[in-house]
């Protein structure tokens, strides 16, 4: 059986939510990127064959909006897209050849009903207040398809991270919804297993999975915000020791496979909602 609308803002979510703030800068969740985004876009560039998989399942839709737009990233370049993001640090860094992002939040989009042919949001459905109210919102102005493209909580163990950072881990675990959770939200929706290539220009920490030496730089850790909720002497303790079998050749005894692995099918997920209220 579908829910309602009403029934739908009742979805519970995961995780802590702080309802209703907002950082300084204008972030809306709960990292604030007024402090830990200003390096973001220098890590964190997209993906052609992660864009791929949102082309795909964006089909021919013309006119998209990009929720969470963030720096710019995966903003489809032969479509007409509408960019919402609510942090200034974040909009100020969309190179200069991108339209400017409009302030907003996924919980309160200021469109008309059924405004876009499709609707998208990468990477961040996991730090929206409401993630219900969110989704509802993306379904109401969204005429065909709504592509969420996030990382499965229940498969975030499957990376060497697991063992190295378990408390960068169990970060994440808390804070990304569930997926059957963000499906249900949709009404219904095909959900993609998004392989993550060996040379992923998009820097999410699970796109190191074959070059750790990568993970050593804080900017690649400040670029993927469950490290800004991680202790400073446990990311020191991180550092330290994956320097240490870097060096020592323990990583790669045990896991030296993955640097010659071209595809790693971690938790990265693409759902597609295709139900039309």
């Amino acid at each position: 059986m579908q829910m309602s609308w009403r029934e739908l803002r009742h979805v519970k979510t995961i995780g802590e939510r702080y309802l209703g703030s907002r950082h300084q800068d204008g972030s809306a969740g709960d990292a604030n990127y007024g402090a830990i985004g200003h390096g973001y876009a220098a890590y964190r560039q997209p993906d052609p064959e992660i864009a791929g998989f949102l082309s795909r399942a964006l089909g021919g839709a013309r006119s998209v909006l990009n929720v969470g737009a963030g720096a710019g990233s995966y903003k489809p370049v032969d479509r007409e897209v509408t960019a919402v993001e609510p942090s200034a640090s974040m909009r100020r860094q969309r190179p200069a050849y991108l339209p400017a992002a409009i302030e907003g939040v996924a919980e309160k989009l200021p469109f008309a009903d059924q405004s876009f042919d499709a609707s998208m949001a990468t990477f961040t459905v996991h730090q929206w207040n409401d993630l219900a109210a969110g989704l509802i919102e993306m379904r109401r102005v969204t005429r065909g398809p709504v592509a969420i493209l996030t990382c499965d909580p229940l498969q975030l163990h499957r990376s060497w991270l697991a063992e190295y950072a378990p408390e960068m881990i169990s970060v994440e675990i808390r804070r990304h919804p569930l997926i059957s959770t963000i499906a249900e939200a949709l009404g219904g929706a095909d959900v993609v297993s998004v392989p993550i290539p060996l040379q992923c220009s998009d820097g999410f920490s699970e796109a190191y999975y074959g070059r750790p030496e990568r993970l050593l730089e804080a900017g690649a850790r400040l670029a993927n915000s469950a490290w800004s909720f991680v202790e400073p002497d446990a990311e020191q303790r991180f550092v330290k020791r994956l320097d240490h079998d870097i060096k020592s050749g323990a990583w790669d005894a045990k896991y030296g496979q993955l640097r010659r692995q071209s595809h790693f099918d971690g938790s990265l997920r693409l759902i597609v909602g295709t139900r039309k209220w």
